[in-house]
C-alpha cells in the first residue's frame, strides 16, 4: 500500500488532503509541523511527503534541511504545498533545492496530478529508520488539532 506523509499546520487543509488521497486507497499520515514529521519518518516508510513551507516549531525549510541531513534518500520524495513563494528567501530556497511545488490554492486535479507524477517515478518506499509499520493503514491527524 502506498503511504504518504502530509505535513500541514492548517487542520482543515490537512484533513481535506487526507480525505482526497485516502479515497484512492492510500495510507495517509498527518503531521502539524516539521518536528512531528521527523518523528514520523523514524517510524514509517513513505512513498511521498507533501509539506507546507510555513509552519510553527519547524517550518518546511528546517524540515527539508533536517531530512536532507538525516535521510538524504528521502528528499527526492518531497513536494512543497504552499502559498508562500513570493518571499525572496523562500523563492531562493525553492530554486536551490529543486523540490517540486504545488501552489496554494490548488484544485483537486492539481493535487492528484502532482501525487501521481511523483509516485510514478517507480521507486520503492524509503524504509523507516526504526520499526516500520508500512502495511498498517492508519489515517490519523497526528499533531493536527
Amino acid at each position: 500500500m502506498t503511504r504518504i506523509l502530509v505535513v500541514e499546520d492548517e487542520p482543515v487543509l490537512a484533513q481535506l488532503m487526507l480525505d482526497l488521497l485516502a479515497d484512492e486507497g492510500r495510507a495517509i499520515d498527518l503531521a502539524a509541523n516539521g518536528r512531528i514529521a521527523l518523528a514520523q519518518l523514524e517510524e514509517h516508510a513513505y512513498d511521498l511527503i507533501l509539506s507546507d513551507l510555513r509552519m510553527p516549531e519547524l517550518d518546511g525549510v528546517g524540515f527539508y534541511t533536517e531530512v536532507k541531513r538525516r535521510r538524504p534518500d528521502v528528499v527526492e520524495r518531497m513536494v512543497f504545498v504552499t502559498g508562500t513563494t513570493e518571499a525572496p528567501a523562500y523563492r531562493e530556497f525553492l530554486a536551490q533545492t529543486g523540490v517540486p511545488v504545488l501552489a496554494k490554492p490548488f484544485n483537486v486535479g492539481e493535487l492528484y496530478q502532482v501525487v501521481h507524477r511523483m509516485l510514478a517515478k517507480d521507486r520503492d518506499p524509503v524504509p523507516a529508520t526504526r520499526g516500520d509499520h508500512h502495511g498498517e493503514a492508519r489515517h490519523h491527524p497526528e499533531g493536527v488539532e
